[in-house]
């Protein structure tokens, strides 16, 4: 058997640790995804009796992230002989060593019924031996403490339990840090990286690395060097992930926000309002597709046709494809102080105007971890010289945030739009 592994050697402690809890974080583009798929692959295609079950809060989006890592994994170093060692399926997301019948399955925890399916997990060959954890940033304390109490009983002699949990470090008051981080436990292994040490990045990423230093150094030092954010300038407070309705009819309006992308993320967000609360009902959060390619998904996540999708006005064209498409597409105005997107904020904090404020909360379903993750690190733009907070957003990793604004256009100023 011919292997084909490449490996940063910044994971060699890791790789090779037996301990219960391997908490891995890092930056964007440090490569810690796609070790701990490869050291997967290779672990239960060599030890008999080995399982493993990759965890997102949303099942939803393994599909994209642990499933596509580890089918990744095999492709590469088996090329075109990964299907003689590996069979993959995707209805349901499953992979299984030919060889020794280990298996690796794949499960999420946004509800009650997703837990009690986790609790029940058993295995023709073997026992649970291994849990991913991947964005574990997205889970609860009480989510993983589920997932410890599945890892138990006798073991063969040589064999071990152990969860590895990769993310990005991006808040410093988050509950991983002060189990895992700030206290020390025999039974853990902590772990840092960044794209510095990724062999394997190319220069067009280090320099996009370095533009994001100069716009956002805030954001920098989590996506960049993996270092615990901050929770100052944080421009939104006023939202919580909570379980949402996806009928359409238990809402006051329904409205669609698009952020027009290629390289930097396509980011649709379909919104619910109800007694002046907003609800981010889905998210499409694409990278390198074209628009042609994105309807289809569009399609699948069943985004409506007859409610009006509010999009960026500067993508004339795209926005004549989405209508030729039958969706109801107008462009933003963005004009003048009223199209601001300072006042887009206000708005969403609940500042209608001067002398009227109201409670306005804003849920998100679980499954739109994109949505999540930059409402945790969409910050103000710092001065450097004074340390004081401009009224103006850091322009990065904004996309899905650019669409939120871009989506309650119709609720905020009802009469005004551009054709």
């Amino acid at each position: 058997m011919n292997i084909d592994v490449k490996a940063n050697p910044g994971f060699k402690k890791v790789d090779r640790s037996k301990k219960r809890y391997i908490v891995m974080k890092g930056s964007a583009g440090s490569g810690k995804s796609v070790d701990t798929a490869q050291n997967y692959i290779l672990r239960l295609m060599k030890d008999k009796g080995r399982n493993l079950v990759c965890v997102r809060k949303s099942d939803i989006t393994n599909r994209d992230s642990t499933y596509a890592e580890l089918t990744g994994a095999v492709y590469r170093m088996f090329g075109d002989k990964a299907e003689r060692y590996w069979k993959m399926t995707t209805s349901p997301l499953s992979l299984e060593c030919r060889a020794n019948g280990n298996r690796i399955i794949f499960r999420g925890m946004n509800d009650d019924k997703q837990r009690e399916k986790l609790k029940s997990i058993t295995f023709q060959k073997g026992k649970l031996t291994d849990v991913w954890c991947e964005e574990a940033t997205e889970l609860t304390q009480a989510d993983v403490e589920i997932i410890d109490d599945r890892l138990r009983g006798e073991l063969p002699p040589g064999q071990f339990y152990q969860i590895r949990m990769t993310f990005n470090p991006v808040n410093k008051n988050h509950w991983i840090k002060k189990v895992f981080f700030d206290r020390y436990d025999p039974d853990v292994l902590t772990h840092h990286s960044t794209y510095l040490g990724n062999r394997f990045i190319d220069a067009a990423y280090h320099r996009r690395m370095e533009r994001r230093k100069e716009v956002d150094p805030e954001g920098y030092k989590i996506y960049g060097l993996g270092e615990w954010g901050e929770i100052g300038g944080l421009i939104l407070h006023n939202w919580e992930v909570a379980e949402v309705s996806q009928n359409l009819n238990d809402y006051d309006d329904i409205a669609i926000g698009q952020d027009f992308g290629f390289n930097h993320a396509n980011a649709i967000l379909l919104l619910g309002i109800k007694d002046d609360d907003i609800y981010i009902l889905d998210e499409i959060y694409v990278h390198e597709k074209e628009t042609a390619e994105i309807i289809p998904l569009a399609i699948q996540h069943a985004i409506p046709t007859n409610k009006t999708m509010w999009c960026d006005s500067a993508e004339p064209d795209r926005i004549k494809t989405w209508k030729g498409a039958g969706y109801r597409a107008k462009g933003v105005d963005k004009g003048g102080s009223a199209g601001s997107v300072k006042a887009q904020i206000d708005w969403l904090k609940g500042v209608v105007d001067k002398n009227h404020i109201i409670r306005r909360r804003i849920y998100v379903a679980p499954h739109c971890v994109n949505t999540i993750k930059e409402l945790q690190q969409w910050k103000w733009k710092k001065d450097e010289k004074t340390g004081e907070y401009l009224d103006e957003p850091v322009p990065v990793m904004d996309d899905a945030m650019a669409a939120l604004r871009y989506g309650i256009e119709g609720w905020r100023k009802p009469r005004s739009w551009l054709f």
